[in-house]
């Protein structure tokens, strides 16, 4: 057992002393669906006996090809009392790309809706590790239960209160990455640095000193909740991305409660009207793919002349997984005049590498600029030396701490990315970036979709933002594609704003303000939409896919 500062015990025992602490308090919101904690440790602790019917035991995976649902988190909790390991699916895979994460992480089980039937289809066939497939029901029982299939609710009806076991803060989640550069990876978190990396800083904000017990953090909860100093937190993206499952698992610690949006598509409506209606104090987001269409509904409520919503309950706005741009954070500022801006540079890794905090009074740093925290360090990529903050080279950004395992049955990534320098373990997920002495950081990119242009390097993320920034343009993202001449050229899969007819010409000319010549795109490639993740970041592989198809190089 690992020895730390804090509790390490399951996630399972920490619910379950929240549980015991405030039974009838809000654990979850879900659009119209209130769920309190008795309610929810009650399913999960049925679920248990049913999953424990099926074979699973600890150790197990078990796959969760779900939306937003109580269903996604009564799952996740009994998975965890019974010392197995979820594993999140992204719900917009196909057949065969829901096989590879099952095979690759020999999932023994899989929850999913039944409006994502099409999905499953013949899996049992191409996972030969899958014993049993439970659906939950979306559609009203409209479509009839496949033979051999368990029905969620109706199992859970029937099955007995799972008892409560002794646990370990060494059992697993997984998390797997979207793959934007390559095949899915599992990384391997430990239940005792989620807390390490997700709770102890909001103890620490607080002034509280770390929990060593699962009591003590039940304790605490009802304590922070009876002053009413526990969070509200609204997640925007979907639960099978890390970001949403481990807010609402930070918050739950703190005594909070956590709102999700019902909508399968983002809503910016649904979310400012759960908003105003729960008085949430923090909205966690991932970067302008989320801000931006929240900014233009309140804009247009703004425009019409309508009554805006009251939305000065939010003290906090924490963004992770993609820039949030500086104009974007001054117009959310207008309508949410209390809130502290918290901006992260993170990953499914570990982090944060940077944090840019934008108080009320003080404006934002410039898009893609943080300060890195104490325990961050740039790297020379050839010798793997730390790079003097201030030396005004660029290196790789690592972060020490609390951090994951490694990549499930990966060891050769998992090696590069967990490094051991100096005795002291790094995660190291591969974005560049220059720390000044002061630890302000500029980030560059991921070294990975890094671009190599006739010997310059070009990283993505600095081409994106400025190109952003440019009026008339309203996403963008940036790879590269063969060119007899340079290797590679670098190629901006641009979409316009609505009204916007900015050229290719005008696009270009306006960035070379800002950027050296080689940096600024030689193709720009028009589309209606960039396709972004569910979670709002960017997909290199299919933006290269696009740029590939639209330049006649596919």
């Amino acid at each position: 057992m690992t020895t730390v500062p804090y509790v390490s015990e399951s996630w399972a025992s920490l619910w379950e002393a929240l549980a015991d602490a405030q039974p009838d308090q809000i654990a979850v919101v879900l659009g119209d669906q209130e769920i309190r904690w008795s309610e929810l440790d009650d399913h999960a602790a049925r679920l248990s006996s049913v999953f424990a019917e099926h074979g699973v035991k600890q150790g197990s995976r078990v796959a969760q090809l779900l939306y937003n649902d109580a269903a996604y988190l009564e799952s996740v909790y009994a998975l965890f009392k019974l010392r197995a390991t979820p594993v999140n699916v992204n719900y917009r895979y196909l057949v065969n790309e829901v096989a590879y994460i099952l095979n690759n992480s020999e999932a023994e089980v899989l929850l999913y809706h039944a409006s994502l039937a099409d999905r499953v289809e013949g899996l049992k066939e191409l996972v030969p590790s899958l014993r049993s497939l439970i659906r939950v029901d979306d559609l009203d029982g409209r479509e009839p239960l496949p033979s051999g299939h368990i029905d969620y609710a109706t199992a859970i009806s029937s099955a007995p209160l799972a008892s409560r076991i002794e646990r370990s803060g060494e059992d697993l989640l997984f998390l797997y990455t979207g793959g934007t550069t390559g095949m899915p990876k599992g990384v391997m978190w430990r239940h005792v640095d989620l807390f390490g990396a997700l709770a102890s800083s909001g103890y620490q904000a607080l002034g509280l000193p770390l929990p060593t017990t699962s009591d003590e953090v039940g304790r605490v909860a009802r304590q922070l909740n009876a002053e009413g100093k526990s969070p509200t937190n609204l997640c925007a993206p979907p639960l099978m991305h890390g970001v949403a499952l481990f807010l609402a698992m930070s918050s739950f610690v703190l005594g909070g409660k956590v709102v999700l949006l019902k909508s399968r598509k983002f809503d910016p409506a649904e979310l400012v009207a759960l908003t105003e209606k729960y008085r949430v104090n923090q909205i966690s987001l991932v970067g302008d793919a989320f801000a931006k269409p929240i900014n233009r509904h309140l804009e247009a409520l703004e425009a019409s002349g309508a009554k805006l919503p009251d939305l000065t309950s939010v003290a906090r706005i924490t963004s992770s997984g993609a820039t949030l741009s500086g104009d974007q954070k001054l117009i959310l500022r207008r309508f949410m005049p209390n809130a502290t801006m918290i901006d992260m540079l993170g990953a499914s890794e570990g982090g944060p590498f940077g944090i840019d905090m934008t108080t009320p009074d003080k404006d934002p740093l410039a898009t893609a600029v943080f300060v890195a925290p104490p325990n961050v360090v740039t790297f020379d990529d050839q010798t793997w030396e730390i790079i003097p903050r201030g030396s005004g080279k660029v290196g790789v950004l690592g972060a020490s701490g609390a951090i994951p395992q490694g990549y499930f049955k990966d060891p050769e990534k998992s090696a590069s990315t967990f490094r051991t320098v100096d005795g002291v373990r790094y995660t190291v997920p591969g974005d560049y970036a220059l720390i000044d002495a002061d630890g302000t950081m500029h980030l560059l990119g991921r070294g990975s979709v890094c671009i190599n242009t006739g010997g310059e390097k070009v990283y993505p993320e600095e081409v994106e933002v400025v190109a952003r920034a440019v009026a008339g343009i309203a996403d963008c993202t940036v790879v590269g594609v063969p060119d007899d001449r340079f290797g590679n050229a670098v190629v901006a899969i641009v979409s316009r704003s609505v009204g916007s007819s900015i050229t290719d010409a005008e696009l270009v000319a306006e960035m070379r303000k800002s950027l050296a010549a080689y940096k600024c795109p030689k193709h720009v490639v028009f589309v209606d939409a960039v396709y972004r993740s569910p979670s709002g970041k960017a997909d290199y592989k299919i933006s290269r896919e696009t740029a590939m198809a639209a330049l006649g190089l596919a």
